[in-house]
């Protein structure tokens, strides 16, 4: 089976941050995405849907550092269905987005209030997933060359 989401929101709340028992950092957001559309007689509606999304280890602590109530973020990820029992007694559940890479869509002129990394250069993209194990050998193997002609039998 594929589970595959691609959303584009902005934040409805700040951002909540912590560590798990287990010492990984967890960031749960809240996102509103827009759909405008036209009705059948012309008028135009909105449609907002809002969902929370968590993100984990360090695309969580990106999140906790430079996302605000409002930024605008893309995100991608799995679609979950958390369950748990209320106060009452009563079965709830909701579905929420495991994030596995975001993008932070505000420019740096809108976002004033995010830290500045003295690491970065002005051209550096503002996304971000999860690193992964891009080896690359320093020096390329070389395998003997073999001349084969004379053992093919025809």
């Amino acid at each position: 089976m594929y589970n595959k989401v691609i959303i584009v929101g902005n934040l409805t709340r700040e951002v909540d941050f912590k560590h798990l028992p287990s010492g990984t950092a967890l960031a749960t957001i809240g996102l509103a995405s827009n759909r405008r559309y036209k009705r059948s007689d012309g008028t135009t509606q909105d449609e907002v849907l809002y969902i929370d999304a968590k993100l984990f280890g360090r695309s969580a602590e990106v999140a906790n550092d430079y996302l605000k109530k409002g930024s605008k973020v893309l995100i991608e990820g799995r679609l979950t269905l958390e369950t748990w029992k209320d106060q009452n007694g009563n079965n709830r559940s909701k579905h929420t987005i495991a994030v596995e890479t975001m993008q932070m869509l505000d420019s740096k002129s809108q976002s004033s209030d995010y830290p500045q990394n003295p690491s970065s250069n002005s051209g550096a993209s503002n996304s971000y997933s999860q690193p992964k194990n891009d080896y690359k050998p320093q020096q390329e193997e070389q395998l003997p060359v073999v001349d084969i002609d004379d053992d093919i039998p025809f």
